[in-house]
């Protein structure tokens, strides 16, 4: 059974994001082919076509990763068809490249709904998502398979943030009303959140890469 922890595990996440992906997909193909479509989401700016692209590609890009970097880390696919591997992961880059590039240039032009706070967190989570992209790319193309692993986890944690945001939200409504919370991000809870739905977790995906490399070692 441990043999299979990690294809169970990452199948699950696979799906239980597929409600996020078909959302956040939907919703950035209305931002492109629609001026501002304000009655899906409040991030649309009317009259912006710049910003509203930017997080629209965001959020089609961003699907994409989400629901790709756990599947593309099925050990079955790497072993197997590592042609198909290596050429969905450079299908993956390209999405990462766009979901951070566009939720960054959205944050440059317009900021986000929940302040400063907010946006500085939210372009640092981009930023990670761009530089453990490239991380992983580069280690691929220099054969340095450890490296290129340990930076695959990273971007993996990263690449299903906005699904685990969302969770987040999802579990406090449903256990305390929405207590520290409210429209405008800006309570107490808005404000942990920008934070704690990337930074804890790949702190323990980080323990556990250097548990794994300890492990590995010879006494």
């Amino acid at each position: 059974m441990r043999r299979y922890f990690s294809s169970i595990l990452l199948i699950l996440v696979a799906l239980n994001t597929g409600w996020f992906v078909i959302y956040s997909g939907s919703v950035g193909l209305r931002g492109l082919v629609s001026e501002a479509p304000r009655d899906v989401s409040r991030v649309f700016v009317n009259g912006y076509p710049a910003i509203n692209a930017g997080i629209a590609l965001h959020m089609i890009a961003g699907a994409l990763l989400t629901v790709g970097a756990p599947l593309q880390a099925l050990p079955i696919v790497r072993r197997r068809w590592p042609g198909l591997h290596r050429r969905f992961g450079y299908t993956l880059f390209g999405a990462a490249m766009v979901t951070g590039l566009g939720g960054l240039l959205y944050i440059g032009l317009n900021g986000t709904v929940g302040g400063w706070w907010m946006s500085l967190w939210f372009a640092i989570y981009g930023l990670a998502i761009i530089c453990c992209a490239a991380n992983v790319v580069y280690f691929a193309m220099d054969k340095d398979m450890v490296r290129h692993f340990r930076w695959a986890v990273r971007l993996i944690v990263l690449a299903v943030g906005s699904w685990i945001y969302r969770m987040h939200y999802a579990i406090w409504y449903a256990a305390t009303g929405g207590i520290a919370s409210n429209r405008d991000f800006t309570g107490l809870f808005d404000q942990v959140q920008v934070v704690a739905f990337f930074v804890p977790y790949l702190l323990v995906a980080e323990l556990l890469l250097r548990w794994r490399t300890m492990k590995a070692r010879p006494a």
